[in-house]
């Protein structure tokens, strides 16, 4: 599932996130969310969230766990 709409995405969900340093190369970061940083309800390059570990990137992907 992509990152672009808001309400599915929420604190300690697991997500892929591409950092700003990554945008060229596209990177993926992998993370559990502690804030959505994004306040509009959807983005088209990703809600901005901050990871539990403090990075700041735009959510490519939810993460399905199994």
């Amino acid at each position: 599932m992509n990152g672009q709409n808001r309400a599915y995405i929420y604190p300690g969900l697991l997500v892929d996130i591409i950092l700003k340093k990554d945008q060229r190369s596209g990177k993926l970061t992998r993370g559990i969310v502690a804030n959505l940083l994004t306040s509009a309800a959807h983005h088209s390059r990703g809600i901005k969230v901050r990871l539990e570990d403090g990075q700041v990137g735009r959510v490519a992907e939810i993460v399905e766990e199994d």
